[in-house]
């Protein structure tokens, strides 16, 4: 069962990221590098939560139903219900703190395999997951704060 941490500090404000994690618009695949455009299924959205499908051609297609909340100022929380690899209850919760004009941003990934494919997974993670995570997330950082780069 990987658990794994992280932090970064960033000139993105946290309001700024918080829209990024919550739009689920066509952009998102765009900007996500795990989310494939054709992985992507809004179920259900409202003022601060949303129900969504999302994942990637990894592994041979790796998919997850998951429930999106940002109800709490400065964190939004992200539970699996769903998946062809991830038991319900896996989950990503990322914590948005002012840091100047930017953003440190704590996230905690908890990853609970459900399949064989999973278990293969959840061994990477634990191994490579930390700094692979880590990167995925600095790159939306680095596309929120230089759009056109």
């Amino acid at each position: 069962m990987p658990r794994i941490e992280f932090a970064l500090t960033t000139g993105v404000a946290p309001d700024r990221f918080v829209a990024a994690l919550t739009d689920f618009s066509p952009a998102r695949a765009d900007l996500w590098p795990n989310v494939d455009a054709q992985h992507l299924r809004v179920h259900k959205i409202g003022a601060d939560w949303a129900e969504v499908t999302e994942g990637s051609s990894l592994a041979g297609g790796v998919w997850e139903r998951n429930h999106y909340d940002w109800s709490t100022a400065g964190t939004v929380r992200v539970e699996t219900i769903e998946s062809n690899t991830w038991r319900p209850g896996s989950s990503w919760q990322y914590r948005i703190e002012p840091a100047g004009t930017g953003s440190h941003i704590r996230v905690t990934v908890d990853r609970r395999p459900a399949t064989l494919r999973g278990r293969l997974l959840g061994l990477l993670l634990m191994v490579a997951g930390r700094r692979a995570l880590r990167g995925a997330t600095e790159q939306v950082l680095h596309k929120l704060d230089h759009p056109t780069a």
